[in-house]
């Protein structure tokens, strides 16, 4: 089997957030039959299973792939291949990514000195709030050699910065009525539509680049009803850590200002993710751009949201590599570059082969 082959039969096992077992369940039996050491799912729904490396007391190296996406059980999980491209729900993000953990075993079972465990967690995406990855950094804390995040569409990028990003469920609350007969009364649905005009109309530096997003708002009961209630869910990141506390302080100053008597605003923080770095000029991220460079392709510094916050946050080693390219990330039209690959899988595998201090 390929590691597209592979790709696509995890794509076709349903993984929304918080509701990734069957996935997982997969993951273990495939590491179990690859013989690996230490399998387990443990109590969150992590999936963890150990490469053992020829020398031991040597520190391990941690690589990491999500099992979760952002499709609700009752998409169409159908694959189309067309000009070089497969084309399915969750394909690159993440189905490819955790297909080349076992791209990673394949190549280099046996050929180690330091042990490598292979994880496959939960909680990345949405609401997860990174509760997989939080509890892997938990297990295993800083004796190690670094963490490598694989992400499937993100070829030649070398994450090695961490966004903060802070999520809110804002509610607003009124007593409600008749369209008709209670007109002028405050209806939730308005009151909360002139709070994200507000919050929406703060002006956002390009530099550190810092954006506000409402994805989610419900409310309602009816077309003449006043409403009684409606939410929305606001996410907030910045690349500097600063410009991002300063956001917040103004989102809740003007949450502070819509709630009065008649009309109540609730925030109810939601999600958190912590922001951290680590040098380009460290040998780990060094090591990450040679090996992806070495592929004839151009190694791109950057900074994202993903699994790496976490350690990096702790001021743990960490980076993210890419394993091909793509687009339409998060849309069912997602589709992943066949050419990509081979160059990606490549450059990961010579990542974990000499990162633990031995040129082949």
């Amino acid at each position: 089997m390929n590691i597209l082959d592979l790709a696509i039969q995890i794509q076709q096992i349903p993984a929304p957030t918080f509701e990734e077992k069957a996935r997982a369940e997969f993951v273990r039996d495939l590491f179990e039959k690859e013989g690996l050491k230490d399998v387990s799912i443990d109590l969150i729904g992590n999936v963890y299973a150990r490469m053992v490396g020829k020398k031991k007391n040597a520190k391990a190296l941690i690589v990491s792939a999500h099992l979760d996406t952002v499709f609700p059980f009752s998409t169409q999980l159908q694959v189309r291949e067309e000009a070089g491209k497969v084309i399915a729900p969750g394909i690159g993000d993440n189905s490819l990514g955790v297909a080349s953990l076992f791209g990673i075993v394949w190549s280099l079972k046996n050929k180690l000195n330091h042990d490598v465990w292979f994880v496959a967690n939960v909680g990345e995406e949405g609401l997860g709030d990174l509760c997989g990855m939080k509890e892997v950094v938990n297990r295993f804390g800083n004796d190690v050699i670094g963490y490598l995040v694989l992400e499937g569409l993100a070829l030649g990028h070398v994450y090695h910065k961490a966004i903060g990003v802070k999520r809110y469920r804002i509610t607003a609350k009124t007593a409600g009525g008749h369209s008709w007969s209670d007109y002028g009364s405050p209806s939730a649905v308005h009151e909360l539509a002139n709070v994200i005009t507000k919050l929406t109309s703060l002006r956002l530096p390009k530099e550190p680049r810092t954006t506000m997003n409402v994805g989610v708002m419900q409310g309602g009961t009816g077309v003449n009803v006043l409403a009684s209630e409606a939410k929305c869910e606001l996410d907030l990141r910045s690349e500097d850590p600063k410009m991002l506390s300063k956001l917040i302080n103004q989102v809740e100053e003007i949450l502070i200002k819509a709630d009065r008597s008649d009309v109540k605003i609730m925030a109810e923080i939601i999600g958190e993710r912590p922001a951290g770095e680590i040098s380009s000029e460290h040998e780990f991220i060094k090591l990450a751009v040679r090996c992806v460079e070495e592929q004839n392709m151009i190694a791109t510094l950057t900074s994202g949201s993903t699994d790496a916050n976490i350690p990096l946050s702790q001021n743990i080693p960490a980076v993210v590599l890419g394993i091909t390219s793509g687009g339409g990330a998060h849309t069912v039209n997602e589709y992943l570059d066949v050419d990509g690959i081979e160059k990606g899988m490549a450059s990961v595998v010579r990542f974990v082969e000499r990162v633990g201090g031995v040129e082949n």
